[in-house]
Protein backbone atom coordinates (compact mmCIF):
# COMPACT_ATOMS: atom_id res chain seq x y z
CA UNK A 1 0.00 0.00 0.00
CA UNK A 2 3.07 2.43 0.93
CA UNK A 3 4.36 1.34 -2.92
CA UNK A 4 1.07 2.79 -4.45
CA UNK A 5 1.03 6.10 -2.22
CA UNK A 6 4.62 6.78 -3.33
CA UNK A 7 4.19 6.28 -6.78
CA UNK A 8 1.18 8.85 -6.92
CA UNK A 9 3.42 11.42 -5.49
CA UNK A 10 6.11 10.90 -8.04
CA UNK A 11 3.15 11.22 -11.01
CA UNK A 12 1.93 14.70 -9.81
CA UNK A 13 3.18 17.34 -11.71
CA UNK A 14 5.97 20.03 -10.80
CA UNK A 15 5.17 22.85 -9.63
CA UNK A 16 6.57 24.59 -13.24
CA UNK A 17 4.51 21.83 -14.50
CA UNK A 18 0.83 23.27 -13.15
CA UNK A 19 2.76 26.71 -14.26
CA UNK A 20 2.92 25.98 -17.75
CA UNK A 21 -0.65 24.75 -18.20
CA UNK A 22 -2.34 27.51 -15.85
CA UNK A 23 -0.86 29.65 -18.32
CA UNK A 24 -1.95 28.28 -21.02
CA UNK A 25 -5.20 28.26 -19.83
CA UNK A 26 -5.38 31.79 -18.93
CA UNK A 27 -4.34 32.46 -22.82
CA UNK A 28 -7.01 30.45 -23.99
CA UNK A 29 -9.53 32.91 -21.86
CA UNK A 30 -8.03 35.40 -23.39
CA UNK A 31 -8.27 34.13 -27.29
CA UNK A 32 -12.01 33.08 -26.43
CA UNK A 33 -12.58 36.82 -25.34
CA UNK A 34 -10.86 38.53 -28.47
CA UNK A 35 -12.64 35.42 -30.97
CA UNK A 36 -16.01 36.53 -29.67
CA UNK A 37 -14.83 40.30 -29.66
CA UNK A 38 -14.73 39.63 -33.48
CA UNK A 39 -17.38 37.49 -34.04
CA UNK A 40 -19.05 40.24 -32.60
CA UNK A 41 -18.01 42.81 -34.95
CA UNK A 42 -18.73 40.72 -37.85
CA UNK A 43 -22.42 40.19 -37.08
CA UNK A 44 -22.79 43.59 -36.85
CA UNK A 45 -23.97 43.35 -32.60
CA UNK A 46 -22.14 46.01 -31.47
CA UNK A 47 -23.52 49.94 -32.36
CA UNK A 48 -20.55 51.55 -33.57
CA UNK A 49 -19.17 53.10 -36.98
CA UNK A 50 -17.75 50.29 -39.81
CA UNK A 51 -18.94 47.58 -36.99
CA UNK A 52 -21.17 45.84 -39.71
CA UNK A 53 -19.37 43.45 -42.01
CA UNK A 54 -21.51 44.58 -45.00
CA UNK A 55 -20.05 48.21 -44.08
CA UNK A 56 -16.27 46.99 -43.27
CA UNK A 57 -13.58 48.41 -45.74
CA UNK A 58 -11.67 45.34 -47.49
CA UNK A 59 -8.79 45.37 -44.75
CA UNK A 60 -10.80 44.79 -41.62
CA UNK A 61 -12.84 42.27 -43.45
CA UNK A 62 -9.96 40.15 -44.27
CA UNK A 63 -8.55 40.99 -40.83
CA UNK A 64 -11.87 40.35 -38.98
CA UNK A 65 -12.96 36.92 -40.53
CA UNK A 66 -9.08 35.45 -39.85
CA UNK A 67 -9.08 36.52 -36.59
CA UNK A 68 -13.00 35.01 -35.74
CA UNK A 69 -11.69 31.65 -37.28
CA UNK A 70 -8.39 31.46 -35.75
CA UNK A 71 -8.77 32.67 -31.90
CA UNK A 72 -11.94 30.40 -31.33
CA UNK A 73 -9.24 27.62 -32.35
CA UNK A 74 -5.94 28.91 -30.66
CA UNK A 75 -8.02 29.25 -27.55
CA UNK A 76 -8.78 25.64 -28.10
CA UNK A 77 -5.01 24.30 -28.42
CA UNK A 78 -3.93 26.42 -25.85
CA UNK A 79 -6.72 25.16 -22.80
CA UNK A 80 -5.80 21.65 -23.96
CA UNK A 81 -2.31 22.28 -24.02
CA UNK A 82 -1.61 20.87 -27.39
CA UNK A 83 1.76 21.56 -29.39
CA UNK A 84 -0.24 23.28 -31.74
CA UNK A 85 -2.09 25.96 -29.53
CA UNK A 86 0.59 28.22 -29.20
CA UNK A 87 1.85 28.46 -32.72
CA UNK A 88 -1.78 29.19 -33.33
CA UNK A 89 -1.74 32.12 -30.93
CA UNK A 90 1.63 33.13 -32.52
CA UNK A 91 -0.35 33.81 -35.98
CA UNK A 92 -3.04 35.63 -34.61
CA UNK A 93 -0.49 37.91 -32.48
CA UNK A 94 1.68 38.16 -35.46
CA UNK A 95 -1.51 38.96 -37.17
CA UNK A 96 -2.61 41.64 -34.74
CA UNK A 97 1.38 43.03 -34.23
CA UNK A 98 1.49 43.86 -38.02
CA UNK A 99 -2.33 45.34 -38.27
CA UNK A 100 -1.73 48.01 -35.03
CA UNK A 101 2.16 48.24 -35.89
CA UNK A 102 3.11 48.99 -38.75
CA UNK A 103 -0.38 48.96 -40.54
CA UNK A 104 -1.88 51.17 -37.94
CA UNK A 105 -2.93 53.71 -40.78
CA UNK A 106 -5.23 51.34 -41.70
CA UNK A 107 -6.23 50.11 -38.55
CA UNK A 108 -5.40 52.03 -35.96
CA UNK A 109 -3.43 51.68 -32.74
CA UNK A 110 -4.26 49.70 -29.77
CA UNK A 111 -0.91 49.51 -27.89
CA UNK A 112 -2.03 47.06 -24.60
CA UNK A 113 -3.14 44.90 -27.02
CA UNK A 114 0.35 44.57 -28.81
CA UNK A 115 1.79 44.80 -25.02
CA UNK A 116 -0.38 42.20 -24.01
CA UNK A 117 1.06 40.05 -27.03
CA UNK A 118 4.60 41.22 -26.04
CA UNK A 119 3.95 39.76 -22.47
CA UNK A 120 2.65 36.65 -23.17
CA UNK A 121 5.24 35.55 -25.54
CA UNK A 122 8.16 36.84 -23.17
CA UNK A 123 6.30 34.67 -20.01
CA UNK A 124 5.78 31.35 -22.65
CA UNK A 125 9.69 31.83 -23.66
CA UNK A 126 10.43 31.65 -19.80
CA UNK A 127 8.31 28.98 -19.19
CA UNK A 128 9.50 27.15 -22.08
CA UNK A 129 13.33 27.38 -21.34
CA UNK A 130 12.66 26.16 -17.94
CA UNK A 131 11.43 23.32 -18.93
CA UNK A 132 14.02 22.60 -21.42
CA UNK A 133 16.51 23.33 -18.61
CA UNK A 134 14.67 21.14 -15.83
CA UNK A 135 14.61 18.51 -18.86
CA UNK A 136 18.54 18.67 -19.68
CA UNK A 137 19.42 18.38 -16.08
CA UNK A 138 17.19 15.28 -15.11
CA UNK A 139 18.81 13.91 -18.06
CA UNK A 140 22.29 14.30 -16.31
Amino acid sequence: MGDGVAGMAAMRPSQLDSAYSWFHRLVALACLAMGVFYWIRLIGFYPGLLWRFDLMPIHWKIASVVLSVLYPFAAVGLWLVASWGPVIWFLCAGAELAMYGPLSSYFGTRTPLLVFHLCVAVIYVGLRLALYRRNRLAQK
